[in-house]
């Protein structure tokens, strides 16, 4: 262990630590075929063994020999037959597994090869990109975390005509990223570091909108979420009046493919979501929590990541209806948590209950997932018995949406909360609506709200969604004052099953 410890060029590594497997692997293929990686090469065709093994001799020279790189590169360039789809393997997984141990050396490598590889347009690019993007950190204003958001934006604006055309949608995930990012940068004042990035951002984001337009709007609706955060950014305001006024409707049916919701999270806080909600008991789920809570999320700064994490869960983490009827941990659950951890910043608070409620308000029960807003029905549902205020606080914030968020598609917003909320009890996701239309436990000026929005719905009143006016951008969200009325107290989920007063929805199978 110490002399993998003293050797390891790639990594920096502990003595108590287990040795990575991939690293020790394509370690060990460099040391056994070193004399190999010199000029000149064989020309002989190699068998199919050591062609795996010099492609992984050949990433661990490319990374640690910064030197030797353009020499790996042409070797690599020469023996290729499988169009580069195993060294960009073995790259992913470096980024996947290995990237918060790499030396700086090694980082910069990383990016180099990138664009080599996006020259050759090598078999896996686009997920190797993707893996990169994943690892610019929301929250963290650190040195390496800047760097490498620098780096990859600069990446995006240098190989612009190459993605362009031969994988636009990289195109649209990096704009996905980067106006994620820009909003959570303009939040942060006095970092002198993230002038550039912003300016970088800001440069490859407006160049999206000016010059693809219809690539930007196959983001979908959540386009518009990112956007309204940036509206007040002087680059941004003409991009956002021409949206809103021309193209809203359209994007707002366009649900948002799940692969962009990956894009904010680290592959390592995926994993423990995964874990948390596919193998942790209800009941027994503290522990799991606060370690979650100290991995990823301490610090006033890690607060916007709730959005994200909020977003993924419920467009991305789709259980099984095994998982749903076991005493599994369920979404509603660690998102009642999320929302309590928020509750001091009512910003943030109420950010993270629009991103739960999103769907709902474009929900078309014929394109759109169940699975996207069950989390928020059964927040509600479960927290009626013991802590009704959370359900009140929901439901009130839903339903003053109607009257604050894009007041010019009122109509799109009353179809789509009433379809959402007609098709929970549709698919038996609860039993009736009415409990929350009779319940004793909710203002009756709640359930006379809810009762006359479900009512409109029926009336089938036809709409026009060519004939709105244009919104400014207090038309969405109109106000903070108006939304700080929703805003109330979030209590902890307990630490057993909520009282059984209430059916358990989450036992109901839901139909494919």
């Amino acid at each position: 262990m110490e002399n993998h410890f003293v050797t390891s060029k790639l990594i920096r590594d502990s003595l108590h630590e287990v040795e990575n497997q991939l690293e020790l692997s394509i370690r060990q293929a460099f040391e056994s075929l070193q004399p190999k990686l010199r000029p000149p090469f064989s020309l002989e065709i190699p068998e199919p063994q050591e062609y795996l093994e010099l492609n992984k001799a050949i990433v661990y020279g490319v990374l640690c020999e910064p030197n030797y790189s353009k020499t790996h590169i042409k070797h690599l360039h020469a023996l290729v037959t499988d169009g580069y789809a195993f060294f960009t393997s073995l790259l992913i997984g470096i980024v996947v597994e290995l990237h918060v141990k790499l030396v700086d050396s090694a980082k910069i490598q990383l990016i180099w090869v990138t664009k080599e590889m996006i020259d050759v347009s090598s078999v896996g690019i686009e997920d190797l990109l993707v893996s990169l993007l994943r690892r610019i950190g929301s929250g963290d204003y650190g040195d390496q975390n800047v760097w490498l958001c620098s780096e990859l934006v600069s990446l995006f604006l240098e190989k612009w005509d190459c993605l362009l055309e031969d994988m636009p949608l990289m195109l649209t995930s990096a704009l996905y990223s980067f106006l994620r990012l820009l909003a959570d940068h303009y939040r942060v004042l006095g970092v002198a570091k993230l002038e550039n990035v912003k300016r970088l951002e800001i440069k490859f984001c407006v160049k999206m909108f000016r010059e693809q337009l219809h690539l930007s709007m196959k983001i979908g609706r959540d386009l518009i979420l990112l956007l309204q955060d940036l509206s007040h950014v002087s680059e941004f305001r003409e991009i956002w009046n021409d949206l809103v006024s021309n193209h809203c409707s359209d994007i707002y049916q366009l649900k948002t493919s799940s692969r962009y919701f990956l894009l904010r999270i680290t592959p390592e806080m995926e994993t423990q979501l995964r874990f948390l909600l596919g193998n942790v008991k209800l009941g027994s789920h503290k522990r799991h929590q606060m370690w979650f809570l100290k991995k990823f999320l301490l610090g006033p700064e890690k607060e916007t990541l709730l959005i994200d994490i909020v977003r993924f869960v419920c467009c991305v983490i789709h259980p099984t209806n095994e998982i749903i009827r076991s005493e599994i941990m369920p979404r509603w659950a660690i998102i009642g948590w999320l929302l309590e951890l928020c509750r001091q910043n009512h910003h943030i608070e109420r950010s993270v209950k629009l991103a739960l409620f999103y769907d709902w308000l474009f929900f078309d029960e014929r394109f759109d997932n169940i699975m996207n807003v069950e989390p928020a029905a059964l927040l509600m549902v479960w927290s009626i018995p013991q802590y009704p205020h959370i359900t009140h606080s929901l439901l009130e914030f839903v339903l003053h949406l109607v009257e604050t968020y894009d007041i010019s598609s009122r109509d799109i917003i009353v179809r789509g909360l009433t379809s959402a909320f007609r098709e929970i009890e549709r698919k038996g996701v609860i039993r009736s609506l009415d409990i929350f239309l009779t319940n004793p436990a909710l203002a009756a000026d709640l359930k006379k709200k809810l009762a006359n929005l479900l009512t409109c719905h029926q009336v089938k009143v036809p709409v026009n969604l060519h004939q709105f006016s244009v919104p400014s951008k207090q038309t969405f969200l109109s106000s903070e004052a108006n939304l700080k009325e929703c805003s109330t107290k979030i209590v902890d989920i307990p630490d057993q099953k909520l009282d059984n007063s209430v059916e358990n929805p989450a036992k109901h199978q839901i139909p494919g």
